[in-house]
């Protein structure tokens, strides 16, 4: 594999992802939806995958969650605390095992999982999981931790709300009691007493619906009542969070996207992820986080390699897409991070988000060109892609417990048309899709492909054209972005538009854009990498580049360098 990619990431769902079921019931059990496999992940769908231009698969749903459904001696946990039928991927019920759905021999579920990362491997491609270290499921119980490893809050003290030695957080003498009864589901009501703090910091026993009421928060040694921090001696919490992350790595797998980083304190960040570099230097660990204020923090001191960069980058794309944002106001989103933009994970999609074709995004797959283009190749950080991305899954299904909500669901059993066709029974081919579907991965496969083709892109520099075309009259910075990436081998003009409207528009140069990236001052005749439309301009100090830009697109074009 090679480390100087840039990565291509794929986040696939594997309950769902090749789930062939096209008779799905919403809130449908494991027996009547089914569930994909982590052995119907072929080499054939990891190959095609590969073309597609991704270098990377996140794996999620992996580790086995809180659930509905019994299988084997594994008995099905309390539903009227588990979300759906299948369950939350992030409410964990044993950090040491793989979900039982995955697997086709239940016996051999870790096996099964090993052979996909070999398979993976051998392509020439990484694989990362979840690291979910906030918060369990309600009830934790592994069977398959190694030996003299025991359960979180298997010696907790019950009697107090914070001890620096307890997995968890109590209300003392206190019985969980969210607003809706927990006796609604099943013939057995959920009990807990005392109760214990829910996962998204509510430290009462009356959470509500809206709650992560699925989950219950750890306790890493900080102290909600008096913000105290009681980290000396190290607490169990984190010796049993290393552990975990070492047992994983050992597995051979490439990184992990870590959960809610900014919910876990920075200390024990700073702790781990040596520990975890020492023995496995290429470890990737990519940190989910809201907070860009934080980001320096979590790169430097707590050691994350890539940061989420949902709340700068992606909230900007879906502000120029939804409410009328300038696509100058992109500017700001690489200098808000100038210095640690590669270290920047970007994306369109992903699990915790609308899908961008959805209703309540774009509502039409074909506008994704100048998003796509602009968040995959203004830096040299990764991007990331959702299953079905690719083919356009607008979302538009009632899963069951998730509802109609824009989003595919993680909590239910099910299967998406879009991906049936392309899956197809393993044969991974577009012949069933329709005209659009086969025409927009067709435009990713080229654009994500593009990201390690062209060095420029790979690794080359960022140069901002904003700057000099804000009043150039035949420029909309409105709804247009212009941009240089270039190395010692090439330099290309990017030029994105978010307009519903063709444009004929012109670009200037700066002398320091010209002289930064080398440009020969002469007329120019090249070929947009992602169309193969021949465009003839001028780049000169004196003159604007003159070019033509369809609506929702975007132009990339190579600019001759000096010899």
């Amino acid at each position: 594999m090679d480390n100087n990619r840039k990565l291509i990431i794929y986040q696939t769902f594997p309950r769902v992802f090749t789930n062939m079921n096209a008779n799905c019931v919403p809130g449908g059990t494991y027996e009547q939806n089914g569930s994909g496999k982590l052995n119907q992940i072929t080499n054939k769908v990891i190959k095609s995958l590969s073309e597609l231009g991704v270098n990377c698969i996140w794996l999620t749903g992996l580790i086995e969650m809180a659930t509905k459904t019994a299988f084997g001696d594994i008995p099905a946990d309390n539903p009227n605390v588990v979300k759906g039928e299948a369950g939350s991927p992030y409410a964990i019920k044993d950090y040491y095992d793989v979900a039982p759905s995955l697997a086709e021999n239940l016996d051999k579920r870790m096996d099964e999982f090993l052979s996909l990362v070999k398979r993976i491997h051998n392509e020439g491609m990484k694989v990362i999981i979840d690291f979910v270290p906030n918060h369990t499921a309600r009830v934790y119980h592994s069977d398959n931790a190694p030996l003299g490893i025991k359960d979180f809050g298997s010696e907790d003290d019950y009697s107090k709300f914070f001890s620096p030695s307890n997995n968890y957080y109590y209300i003392v003498n206190q019985q969980f009691s969210p607003d809706f009864p927990l006796d609604e589901e099943g013939s057995i009501p959920y009990v807990e007493f005392p109760a214990k703090a829910t996962g998204n910091d509510c430290f009462t026993a009356f959470c509500g619906r809206n709650d992560w009421y699925e989950t219950v928060k750890l306790n890493y040694g900080y102290d909600p009542g008096d913000h105290s921090r009681r980290f000396d001696p190290v607490p169990d919490t984190w010796l049993k969070m290393l552990h975990i992350l070492r047992f994983w790595a050992s597995k051979g797998i490439d990184g992990f996207r870590c959960d809610m980083v900014f919910m876990v304190p920075v200390e024990f960040w700073h702790w781990a992820i040596p520990q975890v570099k020492k023995d496995y230097p290429d470890m990737i660990f990519i940190g989910e986080i809201y907070d860009t204020n934080l980001y320096r923090t979590f790169l430097d001191y707590c050691h994350f390699d890539y940061l989420y960069d949902k709340v700068n980058l992606y909230d900007t794309l879906v502000g120029i897409e939804k409410h009328n944002v300038s696509a100058a106001q992109l500017t700001s989103c690489w200098q808000r991070v100038d210095g640690i933009g590669d270290s920047m994970l970007n994306f369109l999609e992903n699990h915790d988000e609308v899908r961008f074709a959805s209703r309540a995004y774009a509502g039409d797959p074909a506008k994704v060109v100048p998003s796509l283009v602009v968040s995959s190749m203004m830096s040299k950080g990764p991007f990331m892609i959702y299953y079905g991305q690719e083919l356009g899954e607008m979302a538009r299904d009632n899963e069951g417990f998730a509802g109609d909500n824009d989003r595919s669901t993680i909590f239910d059993y099910w299967s998406y048309s879009t991906l049936r066709r392309w899956y197809d029974g393993g044969k991974c081919s577009v012949s069933k899709l329709s005209k659009q579907e086969k025409w927009l991965r067709a435009m990713y496969k080229k654009c994500l492909n593009l990201c390690n083709l062209r060095k420029a892109i790979r690794e080359g520099a960022f140069f901002d054209l904003m700057y000099v075309n804000l009043r150039n009259p035949a420029f909309n910075p409105h709804r247009q972005y212009a941009f240089i990436r270039h190395c010692d081998a090439e330099a290309l003009l990017i030029i994105a538009n978010f307009d519903s409207k063709e444009y004929d528009l012109s670009v200037k140069l700066p002398d320091l854009a010209i002289d930064l990236a080398g440009l020969e001052e002469c007329e120019q005749t090249t070929k947009d990498l992602l169309w193969e439309n021949s465009h003839t301009f001028i780049v000169s100090r004196t003159d604007d580049i003159k070019l033509h830009i369809g609506a929702y697109d975007s132009l990339i074009l190579p600019l001759r360098k000096k010899k």
